[in-house]
């Protein structure tokens, strides 16, 4: 970091597991430095700065926004709760931006309602998408916009993880109340993945799901793009271990295998086929969350466009919600 960047203070809202992502984010870089957590739970509040080194821990969201001077914060809490914690963070215009975990909201309505109340407050809000930091997808979009698979018609991806034990009782992901289950835990991955890459929203979603006790434990999405083109979408916790993702172009295409997506501190690469040969590109090993932090410290530095802008969270809870739908009436919902 160059003496003249600017070292960004942050807090965390919500110190459950994702916080571990974030506060080692910060810790990894020259451009943060987290300097409180917030809890509901005392003790996990306590329990978390105790092994991240935080100086300052807090019950009541209020009371840390007054007293401490905070440039970014991360709202991990349960994604019910989103839209509340991160409406009186902006309210507060303490902040200068909020990173907020996805899925960004319970809802496109909520959603929509954030934005507006954080583009009131003078706030930027992004939702936390880490693969679309890592340098592989980056490349895999660079060589879709340059037109190096030719036109995209189709994307297949999954995201599983298989769980025994999916109850309520057992873990938050099956939790009705926490807003739990497939589409909200993995398959949004997948549904903002699509949209990236074809650079547009679907104009219909067709799903079905594998019911859990209260939520969907595993799901299969089709999202139908202009003249025919689809994204076929895989995730949950009922089938095997599985990222992956394939994108079919009208000359060639582009190929993700096993960690496509949780890939945290391990080489990846990415595979592009056409008719002249085929192309492999290798990753080293990186850390998400930190290109996530950095870039979004690199958007305050300079006033630029983030690469997740506000608008596009409302635009994918959106989807979601035609996916909720479309489990319901058994039909294609249309966008």
């Amino acid at each position: 970091m160059s003496s003249s960047a600017t070292r960004y203070r942050v807090a965390i809202v919500g110190a459950g597991s994702i916080a571990n992502a974030h506060a080692r984010a910060c810790a990894q870089t020259e451009r943060a430095e987290l300097v409180a957590v917030c809890d509901v739970s005392e003790e996990a509040a306590e329990r978390f700065a105790q092994h991240y080194r935080v100086a300052a821990t807090y019950t009541v969201l209020e009371e840390m926004l007054e007293r401490e001077q905070i440039d970014i914060a991360i709202v991990s809490t349960w994604q019910v709760n989103h839209a509340d914690v991160a409406t009186r963070i902006a309210t507060s215009k303490r902040v200068k931006a909020i990173l907020c975990e996805k899925p960004f909201t319970a809802n496109a309505a909520e959603a929509d309602e954030l934005v507006a109340t954080c583009r009131t407050s003078g706030v930027l809000i992004t939702e936390a998408w880490k693969f679309r930091h890592h340098p592989m997808h980056l490349k895999a979009k660079e060589i879709i916009d340059s037109a190096g698979i030719g036109d995209v018609n189709h994307v297949n991806s999954t995201f599983c993880h298989p769980f025994e034990n999916r109850l309520p009782q057992a873990h938050w992901y099956w939790d009705r109340s926490k807003t739990g289950g497939a589409v909200y835990i993995v398959a949004c991955y997948n549904i903002h993945h699509a949209r990236f890459v074809f650079g547009e929203e679907p104009e219909g979603v067709f799903a079905t799901q594998v019911p859990g006790v209260e939520v969907d434990d595993g799901v299969s999405i089709t999202l139908i793009y202009s003249g025919g083109r689809t994204a076929q979408i895989t995730a949950g916790f009922s089938s095997y271990h599985t990222q992956r993702i394939e994108v079919i172009g009208s000359r060639g295409l582009l190929r993700i295998e096993d960690i496509a997506w949780n890939n945290e501190d391990q080489a990846v690469a990415l595979k592009q086929k056409t008719r002249d040969g085929v192309a492999h590109f290798e990753f080293e090993p990186t850390y998400q969350f930190t290109l996530q932090l950095e870039h979004l410290c690199e958007v305050l530095d300079t006033g630029g466009a983030h690469r997740v802008p506000p608008e596009d969270a409302i635009a994918q809870m959106k989807v979601l919600d035609a996916v909720f739908a479309s489990f319901g009436s058994g039909q294609v919902v249309a966008l």
